[in-house]
């Protein structure tokens, strides 16, 4: 993949970007030089984060957007077109993963209301929000669309015996994930021969409040990943799945 470049006058949209990942994110980018919008369900809370960026030096904005409400997604579109005119990038890091047993399979005991909701948030509201923001995308000059997924949504490796993550079973997580990943090669299938990319970032297990403390990788480490994929040189790839700089199997 290609370095990332100062990209001054670029406008990046992270969604769930008040804390963890999303804020890291927003962080790395404001500091190539990108206006960094902070999408947060609480204002007031995105603005106590963007005031933080702003303070190290990013040009950073919140837009209210619970990514679940689909008048808060429409007025975010129309926000950024009033602003900006464009979006150069779309990070959908906004997440959720209900389940927290990591010990044991308990598939048969996922509840249909889990179920439904790790859906809404994980797959229906990305796939509204990337719906909402591709006109915007596509008066950029070189769109990107960075879907934050995980490992765990590779059914390769979920089948695979002896896999990292054969043992880790949390179906309606899992499930979106692989969902997701979907949704990143069918709509970068659709883009093909556009300048937008969409790819698949898996940022590892990651030191948040979803990853917890045992995580073995820092917040600042596990957002490289989505930064790299939304800065990709025009020779970068798109329909894929990466973490690190490498590709994992679908």
């Amino acid at each position: 993949m290609s370095e990332a470049k100062v990209a001054l006058g670029r406008v990046a949209l992270i969604t769930g970007a008040n804390k963890g990942l999303g804020l890291e994110t927003a962080r790395q980018l404001g500091k190539l030089g990108y206006t960094v919008l902070l999408g947060s369900r609480d204002a007031l809370k995105g603005e106590m984060s963007a005031q933080q960026l702003r303070d190290d030096g990013v040009d950073a904005r919140v837009v209210k957007l619970d990514v679940t409400k689909q008048p808060d997604i429409d007025a975010a579109a129309a926000q950024i077109e009033s602003e900006f005119g464009k979006l150069d990038v779309l990070v959908n890091n906004a997440g959720v993963m209900i389940e927290r047993d990591w010990t044991k399979n308990t598939t048969s005991e996922t509840t249909i209301e889990d179920l439904r909701a790790t859906f809404e948030t994980n797959l229906f509201a990305v796939f509204a929000v990337s719906k909402a923001m591709l006109p915007l995308l596509k008066k950029s000059e070189s769109g990107r669309i960075v879907n934050v997924s995980s490992i765990l949504g590779s059914v390769s490796l979920q089948a695979m015996k002896g896999s990292p993550t054969y043992n880790t079973k949390l179906f309606a997580y899992n499930a979106s994930k692989a969902a997701l990943n979907v949704l990143t090669i069918s709509l970068a299938h659709e883009l093909r021969g556009t300048k937008i990319k969409v790819n698949s970032a898996h940022p590892g297990w990651v030191k948040t409040e979803l990853g917890g403390s045992a995580a073995p990788m820092s917040v600042v480490d596990g957002a490289k990943t989505a930064v790299e994929l939304a800065t990709l040189g025009e020779d970068g790839p798109t329909g894929g799945f990466f973490h690190a700089g490498g590709e994992i199997a679908w």
